[in-house]
């Protein structure tokens, strides 16, 4: 009886310690469950995160990322704080992309860096709404529609904003096939959706399959030195697995690394994400900027590709532009489906896996340029 009194007397404190903030913060934890199970978007994301967000406002648990000398408190700080998850997810992303599609045919690179353009048309929003500059650059970042990236630039200049940015790049990315369809259907007639790409005829060979994650680093690193850490790791990983002599060193990089990493990247961002600090005007901001950022991406990806359909006497497949961002491969999925919703015989993966490479390499330079610019202006990091 002793016990069931004292279990029922520590129930009560805790629903009494818990502030109708976190209880918010709870509840959208939820939701990013239910999205993640019921509705199967990515949840190798959103499960993490939605019970991140969980435990870190449950009052007296000591599971919040701020909670010093807690577990998740010391996964974060030495995980985030110190860019190491940002850095090991890249080796596990190169091992994983394949940039066959892009080296086969590079115009579609140009892509990649159209779908970078919202992260500078947000950073001026960001600073004419009185965000500083190393906050600004830090919310542009979610333009990159990269989780990795937006936390290595923030962590490094922008600490405070952290969690914000970070759950909104996530966020954002597990809703690209959300967002970007109806802007695809908006800037778009069903004629131009409906075009046909040819099929992908050029074999691209093993041994520039190989040179190229060790030219393309070494230039990219040579041009923008402030992403090396990045570029490095996901060029690092890329030609590991073209080496084909790695095979081990493939699997646990694409695999168990890659998995370990975005679960505990995922729980302390989560668990960073308290309803006292969360629920402010300056986290809607970020929240709709971010989308903005994301929105401002695919707006100019499709208008560059509508104007090569021009210029190529309707020869390229406005969709193509969409999937210019680093969301890989999500973006390239819904270009797929969006084309084939258009004409059932269109086939634009292959196409759009080379833009969403294309991507991925544009938003680590984007972000390699803006903490160049940072630097160049005397900001130091955090």
């Amino acid at each position: 009886m002793e016990v069931l009194i004292s279990s029922l007397s520590s129930l009560v404190q805790g629903f009494a310690n818990l502030t109708w903030q976190a209880g918010v913060l709870i509840l959208i934890g939820c939701l990013l469950l239910y999205l993640g199970t019921g509705k199967n978007i990515e949840p190798l994301l959103l499960l993490p995160i939605g019970f991140g967000i969980i435990l870190g406002n449950l009052p007296l648990s000591t599971l919040s990322a701020q909670d010093q000398g807690g577990i998740i408190n010391l996964i974060y700080n030495t995980g985030i704080l110190t860019e190491l998850f940002p850095v090991l997810l890249f080796i596990g992303l190169g091992a994983m992309i394949d940039f066959g599609p892009m080296l086969a045919n590079p115009m579609v690179l140009i892509f990649g860096a159209a779908g970078q353009f919202g992260i500078f048309l947000t950073l001026l929003l960001a600073l004419a709404l009185g965000f500083t500059r190393q906050q600004a650059v830090s919310i542009g970042i979610i333009g990159a529609c990269d989780g990795p990236t937006a936390i290595y630039v923030a962590s490094k200049f922008a600490r405070e904003l952290l969690p914000a940015v970070s759950i909104a790049a996530y966020s954002y990315m597990s809703l690209v096939p959300i967002i970007q369809p109806p802007i695809m259907r908006l800037l778009t007639t069903k004629k131009e959706r409906a075009t046909l790409m040819p099929p992908a005829e050029k074999k691209v060979s093993h041994r520039v399959k190989v040179l190229f994650p060790v030219v393309t680093g070494i230039l990219t690193i040579l041009i923008a030195p402030m992403g090396a850490p990045l570029m490095g790791m996901l060029m690092l990983g890329n030609f590991l697995k073209e080496s084909g002599v790695v095979g081990r060193l493939v699997d646990v990089s694409s695999g168990a690394l890659a998995n370990l990493v975005t679960l505990f990247l995922g729980l302390s961002i989560g668990a960073s994400m308290l309803g006292g600090n969360f629920l402010r005007w300056q986290t809607i901001l970020i929240f709709i900027l971010g989308l903005l950022a994301i929105s401002f991406d695919t707006v100019t990806g499709v208008l560059l590709g509508k104007l090569l359909y021009v210029i190529t006497g309707g020869k390229i497949n406005p969709l193509l532009g969409a999937a210019g961002t680093s969301a890989f491969p999500m973006s390239a999925r819904v270009v797929q489906r969006e084309g084939q919703k258009a004409n059932v015989r269109n086939f634009l993966l292959f196409h759009a896996i080379g833009a969403n490479t294309g991507g991925q390499i544009g938003s680590v330079m984007a972000a390699a340029v803006m903490l160049a610019i940072m630097a160049g202006m005397g900001m130091t990091p955090s």
